[in-house]
């Protein structure tokens, strides 16, 4: 059975960090394009942090530039996403993402170019102000 399986969120204060985590289970990340995306009550789910395959260019979106930085570790098929400086409008449900993709852009995987195959659970972060 093909699974990412998120860990790490959790409360916060404002200013605080946080890594999120992605395992995958039954395949390899190898050959797919990842990413982070979230999703805040009464809003679209929007990419955050997205990480090509070949090229291992990344994509932040404008808001957690220079906060968030994506990483992946192809020996334990994992995604991260590190999160400092947390903000209470970072507050919302965090899903990993993958695509098959060896050259997909990243900034296509987080505008959902082509909609995700493979999805977590999603993970809940609160940032309290």
């Amino acid at each position: 059975q093909l699974q990412l399986v998120e860990s790490g969120g959790g409360l916060v204060q404002s200013g605080g960090s946080l890594r999120l985590s992605c395992a995958a289970f039954g395949f390899t990340l190898d050959y797919y394009v990842i990413g982070w995306f979230r999703q805040a009550p009464g809003k679209e789910r929007e990419g955050v942090a997205c990480l090509s395959n070949i090229h291992t260019r990344t994509y932040y979106v404008d808001s957690v530039k220079g906060r968030f930085t994506i990483s992946r570790d192809n020996a334990k098929n994992t995604v991260y996403l590190q999160m400092n400086s947390l903000k209470p409008e970072d507050t919302a449900v965090y899903y990993c993402a993958a695509e098959p993709g060896i050259t997909t852009p990243a900034q296509a995987m987080c505008n959902m170019d082509r909609f995700p195959g493979y999805w977590g659970q999603g993970t809940q972060v609160t940032v309290s102000s």
